[in-house]
């Protein structure tokens, strides 16, 4: 789109505005007394200034738009009652001229209701000056309501251009986040898969050159690998190749490990993945109890992962006085997203 400087608008617009106060002047000696022309000009001015001047967004305040009425009723009176509707008046009617302008200049700034209620004023005050509606033409009255016709049609035009570019322009930034979000997820299950395919491929090639018929040791490492697939769908962002390794290793001795990501730590930058990971790692790595389950914590400002570590009653290191059939808290470790926390 081809954009044009906001100063040359409104310096055209004011050299159109300038241009009645000069035909103004030139006219000076066909009213009866030039002193409420003067006035009528000063005031003109003053309003078109004002209303050219920048403002935050192009809407006019709207108490600067009803001056702009009151310029425009109060111009009429200083300067039509110093003319005979008789007589040839020339330019000594700029008035008409002018209020066309300023409340052309109001519909643009996005006050029409001032706009259009300033051009029936001037419109009403020139039928009751002249009694002759055949005489508003020549008068100059036709063209203000044509100037504000096309500024308030133009002005809705390109409103709605600029709102559907901002839609256009929304949705392009969420086809863009969503094909980064598919490229993405894509690019993730493939290196899973490949992660996957790494560890499983052995124990399938051993199921097939064996007829499917494994020993205990190998139906239980059959059973490791299934949960490590499961932990590379629900563990995420829980899981490095340190994790990984403990994981597997605390399962092959008898714990059982769950690793659940809700989400809560997809925001942490590299350095504060990486020192999360290595608690969990860790922790599971030195593990004495009989189940661990490593969760996120999701919506909280503080807390990244929390782990607990269960013992089933009657294990080797429960307590004597455990309720029967309740597992016991052998570890709570809540692991702060940032190491300020620690």
């Amino acid at each position: 789109m081809i954009g044009v400087p906001r100063f040359l608008l409104v310096g055209l617009a004011a050299l159109f505005s300038a241009l009645h106060i000069v035909l103004g002047i030139s006219a000076l000696d066909l009213p009866y007394s030039p002193g409420p022309s003067i006035v009528a000009m000063t005031l003109y001015g003053a309003a078109t200034v004002l209303s050219l001047a920048p403002y935050p967004g192009i809407r006019m305040p709207a108490p600067l738009a009803a001056v702009n009425v009151a310029v425009a009723s109060v111009g009429l009176i200083l300067v039509l009652t110093q003319l005979d509707p008789t007589l040839e008046n020339g330019y000594a009617t700029w008035i008409v001229g002018a209020i066309g302008t300023l409340m052309t200049i109001t519909v643009v700034r996005q006050r029409p209701w001032f706009g259009w209620s300033g051009l029936a004023v001037m419109v009403l005050a020139l039928l009751v000056w002249t009694g002759d509606p055949l005489a508003l033409p020549a008068l100059g009255a036709i063209g203000g309501p044509i100037w504000a016709g096309v500024a308030q049609a133009t002005t809705t035009a390109i409103a709605h251009s600029s709102r559907d570019a901002r839609l256009f322009e929304q949705a392009e930034h969420r086809a863009a986040e969503w094909q980064a979000q598919e490229e993405a997820e894509f690019y993730e299950r493939r290196v899973r898969l490949g992660q996957m395919n790494r560890r499983v491929a052995p124990m399938l090639r051993r199921i097939v050159t064996s007829d499917g018929r494994l020993d205990d040791a190998a139906r239980r490492e059959c059973l490791h690998l299934e949960a490590a697939m499961r932990d590379e769908i629900r563990g995420r962002r829980l899981l490095d190749d340190r994790v990984r390794h403990e994981v597997m290793a605390a399962r092959r001795r008898g714990v059982e490990v769950t690793l659940l990501d809700d989400g809560g730590i997809d925001d942490l930058d590299s350095a504060a993945h990486a020192r999360v990971t290595a608690v969990i790692a860790q922790q599971i790595g030195e593990t004495k109890a009989d189940r661990m389950v490593v969760r996120t914590v999701h919506d909280d400002q503080e807390v990244a992962v929390t782990i607990v570590g269960l013992r089933d009653p009657g294990a080797s290191g429960a307590t004597a006085d455990s309720h029967a059939g309740e597992a016991e808290l052998d570890l709570w470790l809540e692991v702060p997203r940032s190491a300020d926390d620690d």
